[in-house]
């Protein structure tokens, strides 16, 4: 059985007094993502090669950080499904963006860099394979047109590194 979800978000940006449009260099990238039913709103710019403010999001970050949570997610779930205990859960994501000489860009590829931490070590290997399975599920990853590559570290607790 198929289900469709829908997900909204409202951007809102506004011209700053003395700056203009009419110039790619004049004018801020801030504006304000507000997504219904959310706790705060998101500050975001562009990100700062493209002229924006580097203290705050840009989308890029939130495309990786939005690969990167949903792969996770994903893998709990597979995990949960063959009696798995995930004790712990880091990844250390990485993009790769290329833009041409017009300014036209694409992600060229993500790496996810998941460090896992499980409780049995009979089940060390079906922990790494299953982050190939987390990938095929997650809805993130699905809907990219770039490979989502993992290369995965699973670690026993209180085993040594």
């Amino acid at each position: 059985m198929a289900f469709q979800h829908i997900f909204k978000a409202k951007v809102n940006w506004q011209l700053v007094t003395h700056e203009t449009t009419q110039n790619p260099k004049g004018f801020s990238r801030n504006h304000v993502v507000t997504i219904p039913n959310k706790k705060a709103p998101l500050e975001v710019s562009a990100a700062k090669p493209f002229r924006g403010d580097e203290t705050l999001y840009n989308p890029e970050d939130l495309l990786l950080s939005a690969l990167a949570s949903c792969h996770m997610m994903s893998y709990l779930y597979v995990c949960a499904q063959h009696h798995i205990a995930v004790l712990n859960y880091e990844d250390h994501a990485e993009a790769i963006l290329d833009v041409d000489g017009s300014g036209s860009g694409r992600f060229k590829k993500v790496t996810l860099h998941p460090v896992v931490m499980i409780q049995d070590a009979t089940k060390k290997e079906l922990a790494k394979s299953l982050h190939a399975k987390a990938n095929a599920l997650c809805f993130i990853a699905n809907s990219c047109n770039f490979p989502v590559e993992h290369q995965a570290e699973i670690y026993i607790k209180n085993a040594p590194h």
